[in-house]
């Protein structure tokens, strides 16, 4: 059996921020359960929407949530009313004073999740995963990637035995830790059961500015 270890968690640090900005000696493990769960609870309430990564500060009494999504409109909704929404919802359940920004990213086709969670919606909309792996690889090529691979898992067009296919293009020096690579797993859930989907994309190697230490 192999190990194995996420490209993302292995750059934290060296290429990687966190995704929970903050720290405390005193509530440490009580904060990061209450992270997860109003992760959870944007996921559930803007799922396949685009979100692309949520990012989490803590100031005193007050949690900023960062919302990085391809489509800003669908959660601000009109007039900010989605935004709104969601924010005194949280307030309720978590007792907290909650703001929410919402950013736009720049490149859909070079962001992991977002390839993801596309994959899933096609092939829960009962198209071939071969056609819906294809479409996607081609769009991080012409988005400029310089390698990515994709690869699924589960009864794959319904058939009766699981398997495992993939594809891909370029190189993924995974362990190569100047590599800017990004990763992503997504499920898709279809009337023949769970398909699980993996994502990375190189988007080349990243060199420490000349005079930097």
């Amino acid at each position: 059996m192999g190990q194995k270890v996420s490209p993302t968690s292995l750059r934290i640090i060296l290429r990687k921020g966190w995704k929970s900005k903050w720290f405390s000696k005193k509530d440490f493990a009580s904060f990061l359960n209450e992270d997860i769960k109003i992760r959870n609870e944007i996921l559930k309430k803007w799922a396949r929407k685009g979100i692309a990564d949520i990012i989490i500060e803590r100031n005193a009494n007050i949690v900023s949530v960062s919302v990085y999504t391809s489509k800003p409109g669908l959660i601000i909704g009109r007039g900010g009313a989605g935004i709104e929404e969601m924010r005194k919802d949280l307030e309720r359940k978590f007792a907290k004073k909650i703001n929410i920004n919402v950013e736009e990213v720049d490149n859909a086709d070079l962001n992991a999740s977002l390839v993801a969670e596309n994959i899933a919606s096609a092939l829960e909309k009962r198209i071939s995963f071969r056609r819906a792996l294809k479409q996607a690889l081609e769009r991080i090529k012409q988005a400029g990637a310089k390698g990515a691979k994709i690869a699924v898992s589960g009864r794959l067009n319904g058939v009766e035995m699981a398997r495992r296919e993939w594809v891909s293009f370029g190189k993924i020096p995974l362990q190569t830790l100047r590599a800017d690579i990004d990763y992503s797993s997504q499920k898709a859930e279809t009337t023949y059961g769970v398909i699980g989907i993996k994502v990375w994309i190189y988007k080349g190697e990243i060199f420490e500015e000349k005079g930097s230490k």
